[in-house]
């Protein structure tokens, strides 16, 4: 029988047939009109869409404002360019889209554009004007930060008055930071809110007083909007179409795409892994730069302080000084964080717990080894027990003999059962999927032959992925540790261990909640030749497919609820399908023919004593506070406008965040160690003896772990 990749791959190439043979059927025209990029564009993304996608959707007028919705907030998100009236004139097309498609016209998005163009003219001369006025820092006064409780202005004085908070606030972070940055030379660290008056102070360069800083701190501001409005005054009609269609491909899925041949390339090089720089995938929300994952193996990985989740508000090249990438456009953003192997970038990140962290980090290549499956054992109650960190669902997808990480993984449970373990901790903890091949076979380690995960397509039943080799590599007690940034062939592994009532699925809440499969297609070999003048036009990428756990629900949406919860600190953040727009919903099919495991954690027994030690753990009760301020905060989404209450504000969030590093640090160290046949097989390799050494190392002070061996234990 074909094997599951080659059966997905004959489908992905059948849907590209019928995606050409619908493009020509599309493009037979009885008349002599030249076809214009913007038309043929959209218009064949949507026959693309319409056959190919999992669930394509009628182009109608719910459509049509799907498609307005997105792309208002696209362009403006922070509702700082167009006025309530400007709103009212685009909203008579909001209805219209799906006609325009089917006239071949495009309205709305040169309605959008003119306007667009306009006020980013009227903006530019208006922040100028603000900007040559000093702030008065003192007075109370606050500003929304949410760009979904924030409205349009109603006229241009209302307007005036956005932009005049919004460049105090801009202002005010630079002279907070400025403040900071003085003191700390001067060996006094950190001012605080009560000292914010008295910022002269003694050092080798010039001092400045609090009004020299505000007149800075506003030069600072000017120069950014500065080169911000240049790039937006660059932007030209390739640039405006590339965005409408991605919108466009947008509404069907958060996980369809359109890719204008520029981008195309640049998605192309970041799946190679072969960039030099900091190794972490970013992208844009909301006008804010965020941490979506960290490469496993890179130099942010290896840092250990960037997280994904955090928000990259500056950066700055060595000891230069930073620029705000705030409302930065993602692509121009990246050429300033990436760099060549040996260079330093310092980012400023707001984290998780609402604190601003400066994190340097050394450009480099991805080391490779880390990307791999690593083991370690842990020595508790006279007990060993193992564990293995698997970072990815890794594969050798064009076949050259290379490495797999279900081929790895089973070589790690070799090694450790020889080191007699008692119980296995498998971490999937920020694993953001990959080989769907290697989930199933690893899943077949763990339990013996039968169904693992359900495949299915648009048309006809669903594909029964299974495990077909009845030995099964690991018998004893096994957790599985899982966060909300742990997706795809994770949720499938995490899914199966699960419903086989082969082991303890603990950690977030839920995973992140991707049960889908996406393909690329060139939209250029969709089309015919009369089309060449106006080639290229990029690639689409669309959902072909969606995963069902073998009990019939999908991993979609919902992801994998965990047997055991914890305290998580990014458990409050928008991160995951659920929060995405437009996702596909979860939803269920028939269940596969499959038997549970004979010995079964006793679930709830285990999950009752876990809360117990939780909630008289320090640590574990100082991450719930944290996780509840963390959740007022994001609810409390305006910000003040007065130096010291905002210094105050600040300060408070660092104490909180440096009181759970501290708790951290003075907790019991776990245990935990390289295998000694790994470090007696490096030999003289102080480089591979150091990154052994370096993978235990965080470890020793992880308390979900620790509270996973405890659960293993309680199981024993």
């Amino acid at each position: 029988m074909s094997s599951p990749r080659l059966k997905i791959g004959l489908y992905a190439s059948l849907v590209m047939a019928i995606f050409v043979l619908a493009s020509y059927k599309l493009y037979q025209r009885n008349d002599a009109t030249a076809p214009q990029k913007d038309d043929v564009l959209i218009r064949v993304m949507l026959s693309g869409l319409n056959i190919a996608h999992y669930q394509p959707e009628k182009i109608d007028d719910a459509f049509s404002k799907r498609v307005f919705d997105l792309y208002l907030k696209r362009i403006d998100v922070n509702k700082k360019f167009l006025l309530k009236s400007d709103v009212a004139q685009l909203s008579k097309l909001q209805t219209d889209i799906d006609d325009e498609v089917k006239r071949g016209s495009h309205e709305f998005l040169d309605m959008s554009t003119q306007l667009m163009d306009q006020r980013v003219k009227d903006i530019q001369a208006l922040y100028r004007d603000i900007l040559t006025k000093p702030f008065d820092f003192t007075v109370e006064e606050k500003m929304e930060t949410d760009p979904e409780k924030m409205v349009f202005p109603a006229d241009k004085a209302a307007q005036r008055e956005d932009w005049r908070k919004f460049l105090k606030y801009r202002a005010l972070v630079q002279m907070s930071e400025m403040i900071d940055e003085q003191a700390k030379r001067t060996g006094k660290g950190n001012l605080t809110a009560s000292t914010v008056k008295s910022a002269t102070l003694v050092t080798d360069e010039p001092n400045r007083t609090p009004e020299q800083m505000e007149a800075e701190a506003r030069k600072r501001v000017l120069k950014y909007y500065d080169d911000q409005f240049r790039d937006l005054m660059q932007t030209d009609a390739n640039d405006r179409l590339a965005m409408y269609a991605n919108v466009v491909a947008n509404t069907y899925d958060p996980h369809t795409e359109y890719f204008a041949p520029r981008d195309k390339d640049n998605f192309d090089q970041a799946m190679t892994g072969r960039f030099e720089g900091i190794g972490a995938s970013l992208q844009e929300k909301d006008g804010q730069i965020k941490v979506a994952d960290i490469i496993p193996g890179s130099a942010s990985y290896r840092q250990g302080e960037l997280k994904a989740g955090d928000i990259i508000t500056r950066v700055a090249q060595g000891a230069e000084v930073p620029v705000s990438v705030e409302g930065m456009r993602l692509d121009k953003a990246i050429v300033l964080i990436k760099g060549k192997k040996g260079t330093e970038v310092r980012l400023t990140v707001k984290k998780a717990d609402g604190s601003t962290k400066i994190i340097p980090i050394i450009r480099d290549v991805v080391v490779l080894e880390d990307t791999f499956a690593q083991s370690a054992t842990i020595n508790e109650g006279g007990k060993k027990y193992g564990y293995i960190k698997l970072p990815s669902f890794y594969a050798d997808f064009n076949d050259n003999g290379g490495r797999s990480s279900a081929g790895d993984v089973k070589k790690e449970l070799e090694k450790l059962q020889k080191e007699n373990i008692q119980g296995l901790v498998l971490d999937l903890r920020f694993n953001g999927g990959g080989s769907l091949t290697d989930a199933v076979e690893m899943a077949g380690l763990f339990i013996d032959s039968g169904p693992v995960v359900q495949v299915r397509s648009r048309q006809g039943a669903a594909t029964v992925l299974n495990d077909r080799d009845p030995r099964v590599q690991y018998t004893g007690p096994l957790v599985v540790l899982v966060n909300k940034f742990s997706a795809s062939a994770s949720e499938i592994l995490a899914a199966a261990v699960q419903d086989y009532k082969r082991g303890i699925v603990m950690g977030s809440t839920s995973t992140y909640g991707k049960g889908t499969v996406q393909r690329i297609f060139d939209l250029d070999d969709a089309l015919p030749a009369e089309f060449n003048n106006i080639k290229p036009f990029g690639s689409l990428k669309l959902t072909t497919q969606k995963f069902y756990r073998i009990n019939g629900g999908s991993t979609q949406f919902k992801g994998v609820m965990s047997d055991i919860v914890l305290p998580d600190p990014y458990s409050y953040l928008d991160q995951g399908e659920k929060e995405a727009e437009y996702p596909l919903k979860w939803d269920e099919i028939a269940p596969a023919r499959y038997k549970t495991w004979a010995d079964a954690p006793a679930v709830a027994k285990l999950a009752a004593a876990s809360q117990k030690r939780v909630a008289t753990d320090p640590r574990f009760k100082l991450m719930s506070e944290m996780v509840q301020r963390m959740v007022q905060r994001k609810n409390d989404t305006s910000v003040s406008l007065k130096l010291t209450t905002y210094k105050a504000e600040q300060d408070k969030a660092k104490i909180e965040s440096d009181k759970f590093e501290a708790a951290q640090k003075a907790a019991a160290t776990i245990n935990i160690s390289a295998l000694a046949t790994d470090i007696q097989a490096q030999g003289s390799d102080t480089v591979k003896v150091n990154r052994a050494v370096r993978f235990v190392k965080p470890l020793r002070k992880d308390m979900t772990l620790r509270e996973a061996v405890s659960v293993i234990q309680d199981e024993a």
